[in-house]
């Protein structure tokens, strides 16, 4: 167990603290139920002190649960799942993705959506980036607050997708959350431009699909959670070489290098990646056991604290990644975020955890199984968004942190995009058309400025040449 750091934990959360002595679901969980899955460093949120007055028993579960990893790992594969995949419940990758094409083709209003791919080594990702601008046709000063989502960067928690699904639909044709009028968002939405990766592990999610049910990581093995810069490659003392392998460099994975380029070029004042194991609301830093300093942390805090009293009833586990749950995860995406990103506003969520699915029930454990909790888990956090927006816009706008910039500059180094709206392609087009008119013009005035000087340099020559012979004529004569 590591020590939590409560300094930056309040006093509600202290207790849920020591509940959750054995390591932190959200990064990554291992093949366990949530009671178990709380010992064994995986997801899962804890209320209950059993555990911490009884540590034999969790001593000797670690210790089997560990050694059955091992035994799982060396063999190639984590065992199978008890419960399948609820078909009825939820899409499969591609009629989800085809759910969201559809969508934004009937709101091309508000939406639009372009398809990345990248490769590398021999390896290919391919991801999907809707954006939503409320008022597309009114030119985006500076004065928007920009908004960046990650649903579904480990393939096994597919609730994720599907809160970005209905939270599409939130955006565009539903008017309310289980019954909630949400007629009081829409001038909030007016000043957001929010670009929502669905489905950023697509390869892992049809790993899953495919029957490894509780497979986290992407198409060739690895924790996208652990492939980015800050802290890379750092192993804690329970290292799941299996479950948190970082890749052979930082950036090593194509999903990873599209959403760095992605962050880079959109310049988000608010990053969010959605996960699932337990519900919190999480921000830096994941590697080590404290925030970050200064206003920035208490701008978070106040975000976060504000939206887990106004719709959670100070329920959610709130504060650092490593320091509030106490288990330290080494080249995460928010912690880049923070700080090689710059984002003003970086958190991890997580969004739901069954505790009492058993040991290697991962479908079970990190998604809902059956209709009400499913319907209940997507409509609050569908809702907890549209707050969050809400307190981020208010903050961000106090603090005056909402940065000047343009919004659709964004090509990602190393991947095409192979699909995009007929209007972005043919303006886009017309840029690079005036740009080039401007260079060649600028050429020709720089060549006719070089033609001169080179005339009246030689004509100075000439010049110069001519009365220096005249001058020795002159002195012949004069001999």
């Amino acid at each position: 167990m590591k020590q939590t750091n409560k300094h930056y934990v309040s006093e509600k959360e202290n207790d849920k603290q020591r509940q959750t002595e054995s390591g932190r679901g959200r990064q990554r969980a291992r093949v366990s139920p949530p009671t178990s899955l709380r010992e064994a460093g995986a997801k899962g949120k804890e209320r209950g002190s059993a555990m911490a007055a009884s540590p034999l028993p969790f001593l000797l579960r670690l210790r089997a649960l560990t050694l059955a990893l091992t035994v799982v790992a060396a063999a190639g594969k984590i065992p199978a799942s008890r419960t399948p995949i609820s078909r009825d419940l939820y899409h499969s990758s591609d009629s989800l993705l085809l759910e969201i094409k559809d969508l934004v083709a009937r709101h091309s209003e508000k939406l639009s959506m372009d398809t990345i791919r990248a490769s590398n080594k021999g390896y290919s990702a391919e991801l999907f980036v809707v954006t939503f601008n409320h008022v597309k046709e009114s030119v985006d000063n500076g004065s928007k607050v920009h908004v960046l989502l990650s649903f579904g960067q480990h393939g096994r928690e597919l609730i994720t997708s599907e809160v970005a699904l209905r939270l599409l639909y939130v955006l565009t044709e539903k008017h309310k959350i289980a019954g909630v009028d949400l007629s009081s968002f829409e001038k909030m939405l007016e000043n957001l431009v929010i670009k929502m990766v669905p489905m950023e592990n697509l390869n892992g999610r049809k790993r899953v699909e495919a029957g490894e049910l509780c497979d986290r990581r992407n198409g060739r093995g690895v924790d996208l959670n652990r492939n980015w810069s800050v802290d890379w490659g750092k192993k804690e003392k329970d290292y799941d070489p299996y479950e948190e392998n970082p890749g052979f460099a930082p950036f090593s994975e194509p999903e990873a290098q599209i959403m760095r380029e992605l962050a880079r070029s959109f310049k988000p004042h608010i990053w969010v990646n959605i996960h699932s194991g337990m519900e919190a609301l999480f921000m830096p830093y994941d590697h080590k056991n404290t925030t970050p300093n200064g206003a920035s942390a208490h701008l978070m805090r106040s975000v976060l604290e504000n939206l887990n009293r106004r719709h959670f009833q100070d329920s959610c586990l709130v504060g650092s990644g490593g320091g509030a749950v106490g288990y330290f995860a080494h080249g995460t995406t928010t912690d880049y975020m923070y700080d090689i990103g710059k984002v003003p506003m970086p958190f991890t969520f997580e969004i739901y955890g069954d505790e009492t699915a058993s040991n290697n029930d991962c479908f079970k454990m990190f998604n809902p199984v059956d209709k009400t909790t499913f319907d209940r888990v997507i409509n609050k956090w569908c809702m907890a968004f549209l707050i969050l927006f809400e307190e981020g816009l208010r903050n961000l706008r106090d603090a005056q942190l909402v940065s000047q910039g343009p919004l659709d500059n964004w090509v990602p180094i190393g991947g095409d995009i192979v699909e995009q709206s007929v209007a972005r392609k043919i303006g886009r087009e017309r840029r690079k058309l005036e740009g080039l008119d401007l260079g060649m013009q600028e050429l020709r005035t720089y060549f006719r400025l070089f033609m001169l000087s080179t005339f009246l340099l030689m004509f100075m020559f000439c010049t110069r040449i001519s009365s220096n012979r005249q001058r020795d004529s002159g002195n012949i004569f004069s001999t």
